[in-house]
């Protein structure tokens, strides 16, 4: 009998009211969105299995209020509960509340999965350790991020959602520029920037390198017109202010300015510019 009634009461419907906040919604059908929504369940399911089964990756998550309460990932649930969700605060202190995630990164390093592949040259571009490997399979991906402390940026959903990842964001945009444009706004990156210091087809470190030494490799115009140069430390290409230096810069700028229009950004290179 006892088993019986155990069994009962753990069918028994429950219902708990959900609010999400800012870009929390994104994870929401257009009808939930920033508004409170009832959230129907049986027996006492943790609060982070709930989101996770609304649609939340949990390392989007910073901060979860229920009841007028902070509270952890493995709070249970409760009939009538008001659970309030927010996203994560990279530039915030919320330190006297239960904080959900580990400390922010604030030398940021970002690992791109393999469908984000422009991104993670426009974020080279913009001097920012970015690892990118078509060839990476989630679990790897994974690795390299908890090994390396490196951020996971990913168009998937469940990518997110491994129990491993401790700090990730999915994109949202479709499109490259839009997409640095979250990565900026996002992790607050304005004043972490140093264009032109990273190899955009492997991330390597740009160097200072003098003519002579790779004259071997250069076109006779190019040795002849030009006389700054920098080698990538890692595949050794060489990079110089050739006819696309322009349009690199123009796109720095663009990228800089729409990100946050009222931040003045000092991304010159000595010896660059």
């Amino acid at each position: 009998m006892g088993d019986g009634i155990s069994y009962y009461w753990d069918m028994v419907r429950h219902e708990a009211r959900f609010r999400l906040y800012e870009e929390l919604n994104d994870f929401l059908p257009t009808s939930k969105r920033k508004t409170t929504f009832p959230y129907a369940f049986a027996g006492s399911p943790s609060v982070k299995d709930a989101l996770e089964a609304i649609g939340v990756p949990h390392v989007e998550i910073d901060l979860i209020i229920v009841n007028g309460e902070s509270v952890g990932f493995d709070y249970k649930l409760r009939d009538g509960d008001r659970v309030a969700v927010y996203p994560t605060f990279e530039s915030l202190d919320i330190s006297p509340v239960t904080r959900l995630r580990p400390k922010p990164l604030r030398s940021p390093a970002f690992v791109v999965d393999v469908h984000l592949g422009k991104l993670a040259r426009l974020l080279r571009l913009l001097g920012l350790d970015t690892a990118f490997d078509r060839e990476l399979s989630p679990p790897e991906i994974r690795r390299i991020a908890r090994l390396e402390r490196r951020i996971i940026l990913t168009r998937s959903r469940m990518l997110l959602r491994a129990c491993d990842v401790t700090h990730g964001y999915w994109i949202r945009s479709i499109c490259p520029r839009e997409q640095a444009r979250e990565v900026l706004h996002r992790f607050d990156l304005r004043r972490n920037l140093v264009p032109f210091t990273r190899c955009m087809a492997c991330n390597g470190v740009l160097q200072p390198v003098s003519k002579d030494k790779i004259r071997n490799r250069l076109l006779p115009a190019t040795a002849k017109y030009f006389r700054e140069f920098r080698q990538c430390s890692r595949c050794s290409k060489v990079y110089w202010k050739g006819s696309h230096y322009q349009k690199l810069t123009a796109l720095v700028a663009q990228l800089l300015e729409e990100s946050d229009s009222g931040c003045f950004i000092d991304w010159r290179v000595p010896g660059w510019v």
